[in-house]
């Protein structure tokens, strides 16, 4: 059931996002607040509550101008809290003025609507919450290349509270991730119960439940989900206060009338423990339904008009024995005989053996006390005539208590205390069985309400995960499958969309990537995140307007951000102005020193100008983030440059193995391969590179030299007109062209593609020279085409 879609879950999702997101804010998780936030927001973009919890993440996480963003919306739709937000942002920004401004519409409103505030009551945490602590701890960690520590970290962090996002995230950027299912398992769906006899027999013990995962402790009944399993004196944070409302005592059970059964059994603990003082009369137990006590006999409104004294004393003393037993059975206040067990008679013994030893236990001088004092309450007087009779009368029916039918007893109980008429024991659903009142359905379908809302979100928070680990692993394909499963108006959010465009590139589809960057850009015009992904790829689509247009915004958006350097130097570099672009990216890592994309960035800038100098770019590069493929593949880069082919191999292996969908990557370890002499394992890598990215021109020109090279020319042939096709500018795919027709005997058009890529190049006429000097058989020199 998409529950996005169904207004009639809306309230209580809204209601559990909103304390789930403040949770995170009062942990200090703030970029685990936005992303709740976000998905709060795209529910309900209508709701005053999303906008203003959407802007505070924000604001709280430092993204100033996205947070002014969403509140900075039409007067007529403003309210109180967006022009309170709204001052916030202003201040940080210095524009007082405004902030001003907004303050005093903001009081004007508030005088005139001061009863319609929107904001819900909510507990703030009083002691830190320790997954937070150790979430905290891993990102510490990762900063210091502490991986091993820091996965540990995120991992208890998870375990304790499994939405804490940043700690996935940071998992993520470890690359020590396993199966979402087993990180996040599955939870069953929620059952509504219709009445008491729906609820199928189950053990008296606690049972997890999704509603539990949101809220406090209810005595030592509360744990998280269904299916995780913790420990038992694990303390599970991140528990959301629960909504006002009558339902304080069933938020950690699966049914709504556990607590009856729990209060049942205090009452039993509490008559065994606690021994009665001769003379003191026990305080009553409340009952939800019953007034009665199980502690011990309490004087009573009889229904005859008769008075007490013509009672015989036999009867209500020996139910001062067996007053726990046969309650157990008749009772109809006691639900845990409807709760736990079923109508069957084997069932219903089960119940009655658990409750009936007590009853024997507490014969002895407990139980002459009880008696003295049931007598004196009954008869209204303390002479000895009154009680020895009693004392006889209850040894005389000791012996024969086991040999009595249910239904004499529940004759003699009923005549001497209960106003209800007898209830027949035989029946599987008697008279006397309770049903529920208006406000215990209620309080049953708010619970049910509840467990749906809480597996939405657990549910949601689990295709997320399931898609950014296929982004982290570079699986883009799969992550852009797990995009796809998600709701539609989840799919239209800025974080999707932005996932969607490094899919795209990651894949090298940059002009998929440059459209859903724009959609972005579109939805969150302020958005920092990301944003130096998108200048690299306007760098590679060759588009310096908007590259230049995206680095001016980001500058003005905040100029202390590593992303609004790097889009400036990915402009200088552009331009090819090389030391304005390294100057760029030096102060990108001064704004950020674990930022290891700008220092991969200056190798790239310096690689053909200094390799020494490349080279400790890229080592400082992986010194801050060993998963950094680019900077992998920098390394390969320079020492093939040098000639040391075999650590050009291991450096471009360990790139393929971060990222093993590249063709490019493939491309660069087949070519060592190929320089080795092994040509048909690189050409297998190149084989496997272009079914991988068939549009790949480097790797599909590097798979037609060594067809040519194994002289395999029509295969060639079909690998460079494909290239001609995409590239038909490109002097070097033309000459191999020529060359491979010349090889088959087709002068004629060998003489053509001369031609041709002598007019796209002219420099290359002394290839072409040399081309023409050589035999028809052989091949010529494979490094004609340099150039």
């Amino acid at each position: 059931m998409d529950l996005s879609e169904s207004s009639a879950f809306l309230p209580v999702i809204a209601q559990r996002f909103h304390s789930l997101v403040w949770s995170c804010l009062d942990s200090d998780l703030t970029r685990t607040a936005v992303f709740y936030a976000e998905r709060y927001f795209a529910l309900d973009q209508h709701s005053h509550d999303a906008r203003h919890i959407y802007a505070t993440s924000l604001l709280r996480e430092g993204q100033t101008y996205p947070a002014l963003c969403i509140v900075d919306i039409s007067r007529q739709d403003q309210c109180s809290g967006c022009l309170e937000l709204k001052a916030k942002c202003c201040n940080i920004l210095g524009r007082y003025r405004q902030a001003q401004e907004a303050l005093e519409e903001a009081a004007k409103e508030l005088v005139y609507t001061a009863s319609t505030s929107t904001s819900s009551s909510r507990t703030t945490r009083q002691s830190p919450d320790p997954a937070a602590i150790y979430c905290r701890s891993g990102a510490m960690a990762l900063k210091g290349n502490l991986q091993t520590i820091a996965a540990q970290s995120f991992r208890q962090a998870l375990t304790m509270n499994p939405l804490i996002w940043e700690a996935f995230e940071g998992l993520c950027s470890l690359g020590s991730l396993t199966d979402i299912d087993e990180l996040f398992p599955p939870l069953p769906d929620p059952i509504k119960h219709l009445s008491p006899d729906d609820e199928p027999s189950k053990p008296s013990g606690p049972i997890a439940t999704g509603a539990g995962f949101f809220t406090p402790d209810a005595g030592n009944a509360g744990n998280l989900l269904r299916g995780l399993k913790p420990d038992a004196n694990q303390i599970q944070p991140f528990r959301m206060p629960f909504p006002p409302g009558p339902r304080d005592s069933l938020i950690s059970t699966d049914s709504p009338f556990r607590f009856a059964d729990t209060t049942f059994q205090q009452a039993h603990r509490n008559s065994r423990s606690q021994p009665t003082v001769s003379g003191s009369i026990p305080q009553p137990v409340t009952r939800p339904l019953s007034s009665a006590d199980e502690a011990g006999p309490m004087p009573k409104k009889l229904r005859s008009t008769a008075p007490q004294y013509a009672l015989k004393p036999s009867k209500p003393l020996k139910l001062s024995i067996d007053d726990p037993l046969k309650k157990a059975r008749i009772r109809p206040a006691l639900m845990s005989s409807n709760s736990f067990s079923s109508s069957n008679p084997r069932s219903q013994s089960t119940v009655n053996s658990r409750v009936a030893p007590p009853a024997s236990k507490s014969m002895g001088v407990n139980q002459n006390m009880a008696t003295r004092r049931s007598t004196r309450l009954l008869s209204g007087t303390g002479s000895k005539h009154a009680s020895k009779p009693s004392i006889r009368e209850r040894r005389k029916q000791q012996g024969h208590a086991r040999s009595r039918s249910i239904e004499s007893d529940e004759d003699e109980v009923e005549v001497a205390n209960s106003p209800s008429p007898p209830v027949m024991a035989n029946s599987p659903r008697s008279e006397g069985s309770p049903s529920w009142t208006p406000n215990q359905e209620q309080a049953a379908q708010a619970v049910y309400e509840m467990e749906v809302a809480d597996k939405y979100i657990y549910d949601l928070m689990r295709q997320f995960a399931r898609a950014s680990r296929a982004l982290a692993m570079y699986h883009s394909q799969t992550c852009l499958d797990a995009i796809e499963l998600l709701p539609h108006i989840q799919q239209k959010t800025p974080w999707v969309l932005s996932m969607v465009g490094k899919a795209h590139y990651d894949r090298g589809e940059y002009g998929s990537a440059e459209r859903a960057f724009k959609a972005v850009r579109t939805l969150e015009p302020y958005r920092l995140w990301d944003m130096e992904v998108y200048s690299t790829l306007l760098w590679h689509l060759q588009r310096p307007v908007e590259l230049s247009f995206l680095a001016q915004e980001l500058l003005n958006i905040d100029a202390r951000s590593p992303q609004a350097w790097i889009a400036i130097g990915n402009l200088f570099s552009l331009q090819k102005e090389r030391a304005q672009a390294l100057t760029c990216f030096r102060r990108a890592t001064q704004m950020d020193p674990s930022c290891a994309y700008a220092y991969t960035l200056s190798g790239h800038e310096t690689i053909d100008e200094d390799l020494d100098k490349a080279v400790t770019f890229f080592q400082t590069a992986l010194r801050v983030d060993s998963r950094h493929y680019n900077a992998w593949y920098g390394l390969g880069t320079c020492y093939l440059r040098m000639s040391k082919l075999r650590l050009a191999e291991y450096h471009f292996r360990k790139a393929v193995e971060i990222h093993p969908d590249n063709a490019v990557l493939l491309g660069c370890v087949g070519m060592v391969a190929e320089r080795r002499g092994d040509r048909e394992g690189a050409r297998g890598l190149f084989d496997k590179a272009v079914g991988l990215s068939p549009d790949n021109a480097l790797v599909r020109y590097r798979r037609a030299k060594i067809l040519i090279s194994a002289k395999e020319y029509k295969a060639a042939i079909k690998d460079l007109e494909h290239l001609r096709n995409s590239s038909p500018e490109e002097s070097n795919v033309v000459f191999q062209l020529a060359k491979v027709y010349r090889l088959v005997g087709d002068a004629v058009k060998s003489a053509q593609l001369l031609a041709i890529a002598r007019d796209i190049s002219p420099k290359s006429m002394g290839k072409i020279k040399k081309l023409l000097d050589t035999k028809k058989d052989d091949g010529g020199d494979d490094k004609m085409d340099e150039g």
